[in-house]
């Protein structure tokens, strides 16, 4: 099952707010022997969201959005995922039980509404203010705020995917190969792609850096470990026997 990533807000494509959920989401998954397949930014736009979620919920892929749960008229999330979905917004028991228990009588008119969730949905536990997110199908939502977001995302993985998580997660490793042109190469590449299609290989060009002033090109394989070390070895092997000199990545 692939991974995907949504996340929402006005703040982010404007730059007022730089993105945190992004490397914090590929770094809980590779804890968890997994990996993130596609990112989608989306602002506050009601039409553009329930497109996204439209998306999401049609895919059969494991979706964290993160943002726009919350109370304020920008909060759009909740009720893009009921029109997505097809469904009513309603409040779910629990969730309304936690806000009423942390807000009494301030729970109304306005906090209550973050509890208003598309029906059959499923609530995540918030540890930080008992604010709950919500689940629908494979479809998992968390607020924008990353205190909250983080542990919620590892409450969804480790509850509900454990059976996704692979103790021997793929690998990378590479080699620098100096003054190399890519066009010079292709037919090279194209034959390590044919003989290893389980490996992912990477073509990464350079005109030059401070670390390496020449022209470059910084090649990867990825996948199984003991498959990444028989492909790499082999390639080393074959730019060396093409007059490349070789580097190690720093």
């Amino acid at each position: 099952m692939n991974v995907a990533a949504i996340i929402i807000g006005d703040e982010l494509l404007s730059g007022k707010r730089q993105d945190k959920h992004l490397q914090s989401l590929i770094r809980i998954l590779a804890a968890r022997g997994l990996s993130l397949a596609t990112a989608e930014y989306v602002g506050d736009n009601p039409a553009r969201i329930t497109a996204a979620l439209q998306r999401a919920f049609a895919s059969g892929e494991l979706v964290f959005s993160f943002g726009g749960i919350g109370a304020t008229p920008d909060d759009h999330t909740r009720s893009c995922a009921g029109q997505a979905l097809g469904l009513p917004l309603e409040v779910h028991p629990e969730a309304g039980a936690l806000i009423e228990a942390r807000f009494g009588e301030d729970a109304y008119p306005h906090r209550i509404n973050m509890a208003m969730f598309p029906s059959g949905s499923r609530i995540i536990p918030n540890p930080v203010n008992q604010i709950a997110g919500f689940s629908h199908g494979d479809v998992h939502f968390v607020p924008g705020f990353p205190a909250m977001a983080w542990p919620m995302i590892e409450w969804v993985l480790d509850s509900q995917y454990r059976h996704l998580f692979n103790d021997s997660p793929d690998v990378e490793a590479g080699v620098i190969a100096l003054n190399a042109r890519e066009g010079d190469l292709i037919t090279l590449m194209q034959d390590f792609s044919q003989r290893y299609p389980a490996l992912k290989l990477s073509s990464l060009p350079s005109f030059g850096n401070e670390t390496i002033p020449q022209m470059h090109i910084d090649f990867g394989f990825t996948g199984q470990r003991q498959l990444v070390e028989i492909a790499i070895a082999e390639w080393r092997k074959a730019l060396t026997a093409a007059g490349y000199t070789l580097r190690e990545r720093s």
